[in-house]
């Protein structure tokens, strides 16, 4: 059984193959072409966690392949009051045809998927935002930027930052990383993808200046500084990140077409200033929007390979 934990599990002609088989899925749907891949299959979705972009996506996303979504809360489901969630697991695995989680621990997340009789994608967990760089790599490949990448993370050492560390070690470009002090990457995800990066030849390296990190990059990519579950620290970390926020100054180091991508919701004055966001908001919305695509991509190529196993 394939589950979609993180990027680790995955081969980078895997990873391009899935990215291939959501632009194949996105070409056809452009086109008035509904292929109903999925026809009466069940996705049922887990959130712990709330999120905007990633029920719509993957409602819409299950519907437009012939299938239908559950959306489970914690008020609609006993998981988190009580029931173990290898139970839980075992009961929803036996009527639904795939998972969908987006949790806390990664932990959760991995022991559901043990005990899961169908494939299992990571919504988001505080470790790791894999749907994510699939729609952010889709983007990369539909303007053209996705060979000889040299992208610069700047901001949190968090869920997308390790995400963007296993993403360049799998496919094997140069990742610039520039976060605060105190708030670095985790030690364990940056040791695991240097040691992919030894067989791709990706480059992946850490500091705490925006401007060593940004300048010569091809793409420039940022989060939010405080994510959900962090509110408390917001006013602290508004101060300690000040002198990370994606400005026109910052992105004068990059190379001339340099692409912005941020994976939303946008905090314009904080991590990105307003004239930034609006200049590439071109290229953000489209992002956005590819979560759909990507995600569809993922689903059809995880039931291909449930079916063949």
């Amino acid at each position: 059984m394939r589950h979609f934990l993180t990027l680790k599990d995955f081969t980078k002609d895997e990873i391009l193959e899935i990215i291939e088989v959501g632009l194949e899925i996105k070409k056809d749907l452009k086109a008035g072409i509904y292929k109903e891949q999925l026809k009466n299959q069940t996705l049922a979705m887990v959130f712990e966690k709330s999120s905007t972009r990633t029920r719509v996506s993957f409602e819409t996303g299950m519907f437009q392949l012939g299938g239908h979504a559950l959306f489970l809360s914690n008020r609609d489901i006993h998981l988190g009051r009580g029931e173990p969630i290898k139970d839980t697991a075992r009961v929803i695995s036996s009527m639904c045809d795939m998972v969908m989680i987006r949790t806390f621990a990664q932990s959760m997340i991995e022991e559901f998927a043990e005990y899961s009789k169908v494939p299992v994608i990571n919504g988001l967990t505080d470790s790791f935002h894999p749907v994510q760089l699939l729609a952010d790599y889709m983007t990369l490949v539909e303007y053209n930027v996705s060979e000889n990448i040299i992208a610069a993370y700047v901001g949190d050492g968090n869920n997308m930052t390790h995400s963007w560390m296993i993403l360049a070690a799998k496919l094997g470009f140069e990742l610039r990383i520039a976060t605060p002090k105190g708030y670095e990457v985790d030690a364990a995800v940056l040791e695991e993808a240097q040691k992919i990066a030894k067989t791709s030849g990706a480059v992946i390296t850490t500091s705490h200046d925006p401007k060593e990190a940004v300048k010569g990059a091809t793409v420039v990519t940022t989060d939010t500084w405080t994510s959900m579950g962090q509110e408390a620290e917001k006013n602290e970390r508004i101060k300690i990140f000040n002198g990370f926020m994606v400005d026109d100054k910052l992105m004068s180091l990059a190379q001339k077409g340099v692409k912005f991508l941020h994976c939303l919701p946008a905090y314009r004055g904080l991590e990105v200033s307003e004239e930034v966001f609006e200049q590439h908001s071109g290229i953000v919305f489209d992002e956005a929007e590819n979560r759909l695509h990507a995600q569809k991509g993922l689903m059809v190529w995880l039931d291909k390979q449930r079916k063949n196993s």
